[in-house]
């Protein structure tokens, strides 16, 4: 109730203020697990992209943000849940699993940190790693503008949904997440090069 509640007010400001563009919603399946790989340039990136869409989006986020009690109350009614950054935390990871095999939408960003500079940087292996264990498909997202607005008065935000990389289920080496990683960064650059 409070996600429906929330999306519609962010999506309203994001809309009017920011004139959120959004495209490729069809790449987006209506049901089943599916991992949203973006790109991360602001502290904005997870609430415009839960606005960005029509399914609920569950966000791995920094543990340290689920240490203030009203703000971890507030990230957790919108779907988020927690992982410790450095190491391979494996409860977020079974979190992240059990969601996508339940037929929901889990939103990853490879990276694992927001870049400062807006230039993409080397993903972590653990989107793909989840990706071969579930045999989700990974929908590469663009986010553009959301690092302009402390730039720019009201800059524009668009968010760009590519087509599915599909993945199949199973014990992955490290040589074909690498592969996958390095797809799906391929296509995450594509879409921000197209703007």
């Amino acid at each position: 109730m409070l996600y429906r509640f929330l999306t519609i007010i962010i999506g309203l400001i994001c809309k009017i203020l920011f004139r959120l563009e959004v495209t490729g919603h069809d790449n987006i399946p209506k049901s089943g697990g599916a991992i949203i790989a973006s790109n991360h340039i602001s502290l904005l990136d997870p609430p415009v992209l839960g606005v960005s869409m029509a399914r609920h989006i569950h966000f791995m986020a920094k543990e340290e943000l689920f240490r203030y009690p009203v703000f971890s109350w507030v990230i957790t009614q919108l779907k988020a849940f927690p992982v410790r950054r450095g190491m391979a935390d494996r409860v977020a990871i079974r979190t992240a699993i059990s969601l996508l095999e339940s037929g929901e939408i889990v939103g990853l960003f490879p990276e694992g940190t927001r870049s400062k500079t807006g230039v993409l940087g080397k993903p972590e292996q653990g989107l793909a790693m989840i990706a071969i264990k579930t045999g989700a498909p990974i929908i590469p997202a663009a986010l553009i503008g959301t690092a302009d607005l402390g730039n720019k008065l009201l800059p524009k935000f668009k968010v760009k949904f590519g087509k599915p990389i599909v993945i199949d289920k199973g014990k992955g080496n490290r040589e074909t997440m690498d592969q996958i990683s390095e797809s799906m960064m391929r296509e995450i650059a594509l879409l921000i090069e197209e703007g």
